[in-house]
C-alpha cells in the first residue's frame, strides 16, 4: 500500500466515524445503517447491548433513541491501524443527554471500532462502546432554548 492509499484510507475512516455521529445527532437510522456491514454487531457491554446484523442493530438503536428527552454526542478521532481491506480504530466520545424518564447522563467512552473496505467505501463490522466516565448527575440545563425578548442575538440570560 502506498502512503498516499494510507492517508485516503484513514481520511475515510475518519469521515466514517464522523457520518456515524452526525446521523445519530441527526436521527437518521437509514443513513445510519448504511454506514454498517450486513454482518456487522454494535456492542455497549456497560448496559448488556450487543446487537448484530442490520435488523437488531436498526431496531436496537430506534429502541434507545426512542428513550431520549434529548441527546449530544460529540466524537474525536483516535488511532487507525489499517491492513489491506480491513482496518481497527477507535474514536473518542462526549456524551450529554436526558432519557425521557428524567434520568441525565454525562459520560466519556471510547468506540473500538473494526472496519472493512467495500466497493461503497469503508464501513464499520463492529463498534464496540466503553464507558470510561459515567456521571448521572440531573441536568440544570433544557433542550429547548428560551430567548430573550430585549436581544434577539442572544438566550435568554445570556449576554450578546
Amino acid at each position: 500500500m502506498t502512503e498516499l492509499q494510507d492517508l485516503i484510507d484513514r481520511a475515510d475512516i475518519e469521515a466514517l466515524q464522523a457520518e456515524f455521529t452526525d446521523a445519530s445527532m441527526m436521527h437518521d437510522l437509514d443513513r445510519l445503517m448504511a454506514l454498517y456491514t450486513e454482518d456487522a454487531v454494535h456492542a455497549i457491554p456497560a448496559v448488556n447491548i450487543e446487537l448484530s446484523g442490520w435488523e437488531a442493530i436498526r431496531a436496537g438503536t430506534e429502541a434507545m433513541e426512542h428513550d431520549w428527552e434529548f441527546f449530544v454526542q460529540n466524537t474525536h478521532p483516535g488511532s487507525i491501524r489499517i491492513d489491506g481491506d480491513t482496518a481497527t480504530g477507535r474514536a473518542l466520545v462526549f456524551e450529554i443527554g436526558r432519557q425521557r424518564d428524567g434520568r441525565s447522563v454525562l459520560n466519556y467512552a471510547v468506540f473500538h471500532d473494526g472496519y472493512r473496505r467495500t466497493p461503497e467505501g469503508w464501513k464499520f463490522t463492529e463498534r464496540v462502546y466503553e464507558v470510561r466516565y459515567f456521571d448521572p448527575t440531573p441536568l440544570a440545563g433544557s433542550a429547548e432554548v428560551v430567548w430573550d425578548s430585549g436581544d434577539e442575538a442572544a438566550p435568554k440570560g445570556t449576554s450578546a
